[in-house]
């Protein structure tokens, strides 16, 4: 296994995006580009990159706008200077496809999105649809599903705090609610690793807690970017634009809130069957949480994805 790490020029025209490419000793028989969730970055997924390089799988990933490595400085962390971030992290998204493609052009492509990520992944497969239309799969993974009311409230609330703040500004009160009542027999501060919404794993939990990069609170632009993008997901007329044949694995715990226990994966699945799309399949792990790359049980979430990969590789 080799770790490389690669900038490129994201959207916005300001950030030089950082990139990680995870490479197999043997001779490459797949990649799988990884887009991660909010308050989180690229490196958290070393541990599942080196499993699927055991497997002969490149993985890719970087670091979106206001995370990670992709800032300029700490402060950074969590400010997104778009107008509408989510429509900068889909052009990121789709670029780093661009440049791993042209690397490996003739290697089977999937895509695998988490929590904010998966919500970003929905929306590049339908933006994207027709550039990305070589890719053998993606993976949706920690996801949900919204109502449109409560989307439009929390537009509203964001911009009206923007007006008299500004974009940059992070609202405790937004951040707070964010949490609701799915989450609320979970420890949401790290106070109680035990009872933790990401994963059971308390020692996972722990280091969450202890990292800078997974601590600072999201600023009102970048909240704006993420529902944004729960309500692009949320348009059937958009979920048509996807690839009809493209095969969809949604997975998730049937603990995690984000989901709201399994029943906004569901829904989300029942959105793209709807919308026509050919090969959707869905799994919940029983009692894993938000993160179930990191849980107790992961490594047969591993190997089940892993499967669903090669499957759709030989079809």
């Amino acid at each position: 296994m080799a770790e490389q790490t690669y900038q490129f020029a994201s959207a916005d025209g300001v950030t030089q995006i950082h990139g990680v490419k995870w490479t197999p000793d043997q001779e490459p028989v797949a990649v799988l580009q990884i887009v991660h969730g909010m308050v989180e970055y690229i490196e958290r997924y070393r541990p599942f990159a080196e499993f699927l390089n055991s497997k002969g799988f490149v993985v890719v990933g970087h670091d979106h706008i206001g995370h990670g490595e992709s800032v300029s400085s700490p402060k950074e962390w969590g400010i997104m200077h778009a107008k509408h971030p989510s429509d900068i992290m889909v052009e990121d998204i789709y670029s780093n496809y661009k440049l791993t493609k042209a690397e490996y052009p003739t290697l089977p492509y999937f895509i695998m999105g988490h929590s904010m990520g998966s919500y970003m992944t929905r929306k590049c497969l339908c933006v994207k649809a027709e550039e990305m239309d070589e890719l053998d799969g993606a993976i949706i993974m920690g996801t949900g599903t919204e109502s449109d009311g409560t989307i439009n409230a929390g537009l509203a609330l964001i911009n009206f705090l923007s007006f008299f703040r500004s974009d940059q500004y992070r609202s405790t009160m937004v951040r707070d609610m964010t949490y609701g009542a799915p989450y609320k027999q979970y420890d949401c501060t790290g106070a109680r690793p035990e009872k933790s919404w990401l994963t059971k794993d308390v020692d996972i939990v722990k280091k969450y807690y202890q990292d800078p990069k997974c601590t600072y609170t999201f600023s009102l632009g970048a909240y704006r970017g993420l529902v944004e993008s729960t309500k692009y997901d949320n348009d059937p007329n958009n979920i048509a634009k996807m690839k009809k044949d493209l095969p969809i694995f949604f997975v998730s715990g049937d603990s995690d809130p984000v989901g709201n226990m399994g029943k906004g994966v569901e829904a989300a699945r029942d959105k793209f069957l709807a919308a026509g799309m050919q090969d959707v399949s869905l799994k919940l792990y029983k009692d894993d949480r938000h993160e179930i790359l990191n849980e107790t049980d992961r490594q047969v979430v591993y190997e089940d994805l892993y499967a669903w990969m090669q499957k759709k590789m030989g079809a």
